[in-house]
C-alpha cells in the first residue's frame, strides 16, 4: 500500500488577484456602456479613489491599460484578462444556479475565479454545455472550446 502523498498548500499572490479585480471592473463597466472614471471603480471595487489612481498607473506601467487625462481604457491583454475573469465568474454562476441549485454565492465566487486555470474552466464551460448567458442574463465570454465543439 502506497502512503498517501502529501497535501500542497498553494498560497496564491494577492497582488495578482488585485490586479484582476481592477481589470474586471473596468471590463463589467465598460460592459455596461459605461465611461470608466475613477469613481465609478472606486465605488464598483469599495476603495478609496487615491487607491484607484495609484493602481491605475501600475496598470499603465504593465501594458494592462492605457491610462491618461483621456480616460481609462483596457489594452488587448487587459482586455484578455477581464473577459476570462468574468468568463469565469459568470461559468461558476451558471453551475451554482443551473446544475448545483444552490443560490449563487459572489464571495465564493470572487475567490474561486482568481484560481481557475484554462483547463479548468473550458471543462466547466463543455461540461455546462457552452452556456452564453450567465443567470444575470449577461453575455458569457467565449473561450476556444466554444469555437471547436
Amino acid at each position: 500500500m502506497n502512503p498517501p502523498k502529501d497535501e500542497i498548500l498553494f498560497v496564491g499572490t494577492a497582488d495578482a488577484e488585485h490586479i484582476e479585480m481592477y481589470l474586471k471592473a473596468i471590463w463589467h463597466i465598460k460592459e455596461r456602456g459605461n465611461d470608466v472614471k475613477i469613481s465609478t471603480i472606486a465605488k464598483m471595487l469599495n476603495v478609496r479613489q487615491p487607491s484607484v489612481v495609484q493602481m491605475l498607473k501600475k496598470l499603465n506601467g504593465q501594458d494592462l491599460v492605457s491610462y491618461n487625462k483621456a480616460g481609462v481604457k483596457l489594452t488587448e491583454e487587459g482586455k484578455a484578462i477581464g473577459a476570462n475573469m468574468m468568463r469565469n465568474s459568470r461559468l461558476l454562476e451558471v453551475l451554482m444556479e443551473n446544475t448545483l441549485k444552490v443560490e449563487i454565492d459572489e464571495e465564493l465566487v470572487c475567490g474561486v475565479e482568481h484560481h481557475m486555470k484554462k483547463q479548468f474552466t473550458d471543462a466547466l464551460c463543455k461540461m455546462l454545455n457552452h452556456p452564453r448567458k450567465c443567470p444575470h442574463d449577461r453575455d458569457i465570454p467565449m473561450g476556444e472550446c466554444c469555437k471547436s465543439d
